[in-house]
């Protein structure tokens, strides 16, 4: 039964799902928004969420917590220093996704996912 196993597997494995969303989030709050598919942008949303969360507290175990998730100095660095303040009145919501027209190869619904 899959009660409560809500999480998309994307044809991976533990460690590589958590690479991948390592991956896609460290590009979103190196660039504020890119271009993935929409069940990989319906993922990311939550993970960055809590990220932006944490980051609005600016404590030591904070920092290393986001560190452990986006596996990078500079991205944390980032968030803390320009994207955290902007949000500090804000209780959630801190991303958007826009639907595009589905790639042309293999016919995947594409989003766009930003920070609001």
């Amino acid at each position: 039964m899959r009660h409560a196993n809500n999480k998309r597997k994307f044809g991976r494995e533990k460690n590589q799902r958590n690479a991948l969303m390592c991956s896609l989030a460290r590009n979103l709050v190196r660039s504020n928004r890119i271009t993935t598919t929409l069940a990989k942008a319906r993922e990311l949303r939550p993970y960055v969420e809590k990220l932006v969360t944490k980051a609005k507290v600016d404590t030591l175990a904070n920092r290393r917590l986001i560190v452990s998730r986006l596996r990078g100095t500079a991205e944390t660095k980032t968030l803390f220093a320009t994207l955290a303040p902007k949000y500090t009145s804000r209780n959630g919501g801190y991303t958007r996704i826009i639907k595009m027209p589905e790639r042309d190869t293999d016919g995947a619904a594409m989003a766009i996912i930003e920070f609001v």
